[in-house]
């Protein structure tokens, strides 16, 4: 076999490896660090919560959406004891691609979200104009390192506004 050949047999099977464990991970108990994982298949539900301040230290969490049933992790900050998740770069070609959780929720706001074996229903509400939006968005900068916490409340809503970045908080399941 000639090592033309030879690399296209080694790039298909890297490709079907990778797509294989891609597709396995829509089985798994949630995600696992970046990739998106199956539906939680452990975990003790409980009621919703109110106060989430305990999380304000963590980094990351995972969630599930409910329509189709994935669960991914995600960044968040904790103001005045409510949970916000945020997604960016969704007006970019990575983001329409990667970035897909964003518009299920538009379709099923339900999801779970899961914490030290706790799974807690919840729904996810969009922000687009509201007062607390740019607090918000400057606590995610700061935290996150992003680099606009300088930014002008005006420029803040109108990156919101305009859909580069979807705002969500988290609201008791009703």
């Amino acid at each position: 076999m000639k090592l033309r050949q030879k690399l296209v047999v080694v790039a298909v099977l890297v490709i079907v490896i990778i797509t294989s464990g891609l597709v396995a991970m829509r089985f798994a108990d949630g995600p696992y660090g970046m990739l998106s994982g199956g539906a939680f298949s452990s975990g003790e539900v409980r009621s919703g919560l109110s106060d989430w301040s305990f999380l304000a230290g963590r980094e990351v969490i995972e969630f599930q959406t409910m329509a189709p049933a994935t669960a991914r992790t995600i960044w968040l900050v904790v103001v005045e004891q409510k949970l916000y998740f945020v997604s960016g770069y969704m007006n970019t070609v990575v983001g329409k691609i990667w970035k897909q959780w964003p518009g299920h929720i538009v379709e099923n706001n339900a999801i779970l979200i899961r914490v030290d074996g706790a799974i807690y229903p919840q729904r996810l509400k969009r922000l687009l104009d509201e007062p607390v939006v740019p607090a918000v968005m400057r606590k995610f900068s700061k935290k996150y390192g992003l680099g606009s916490e300088d930014a002008s409340d005006d420029a803040i809503l109108a990156m919101v506004g305009e859909g580069d970045v979807w705002l969500f908080e988290v609201v008791a399941d009703k």
